[in-house]
């Protein structure tokens, strides 16, 4: 069974684990300053959120999300990062962290959610086309430093 909720001190090296995966699927490596400063402003959860997802109360993904204002709605949620453990896959913990996701935006008055993905990600798209309408956006990027 799966369950989502906040997480705790005891949860933080499994959470490194996880989002080491992330960042290695994503083709990036986190320097360690960026996982404590992560890890910082998720427990103080005012900028930067994170769920996680169990099954059989072990961890085994995570979604981080922060909100941001929009120009013509109320706030909107930015779902930036999203991992279950590949062992856990297809068990329904992507989808129950996104449903989280939702529920905590809607809480917090936001009027949607919205997360990217790479289009060659078709196994996460099989799930995000059931959970979300795709709009047809495609994203772009200035890299601005380091």
């Amino acid at each position: 069974m799966i369950s989502t909720g906040g997480l705790t001190a005891d949860d933080r090296a499994t959470w490194e684990n996880l989002f080491a995966g992330y960042s290695t699927f994503s083709g990036r490596t986190l320097a360690p300053e960026w996982v404590d400063r992560a890890w910082r402003e998720f427990a103080r959860g005012e900028r930067m959120h994170a769920l996680g997802a169990r099954l059989d109360g072990e961890l085994v993904g995570i979604a981080h999300f922060l909100t941001h204002a929009g120009t013509t709605s109320a706030d909107v949620c930015y779902l930036q990062d999203l991992f279950t453990d590949p062992k856990a896959r297809g068990r329904g913990a992507g989808r129950a962290l996104i449903e989280a996701v939702a529920a905590w935006a809607t809480a917090h008055g936001c009027v949607r959610v919205h997360w990217h993905t790479r289009t060659s990600n078709t196994t996460a798209r099989r799930l995000y086309d059931q959970v979300a309408l795709d709009k047809g956006f495609m994203q772009y990027q200035i890299p601005l430093g380091p």
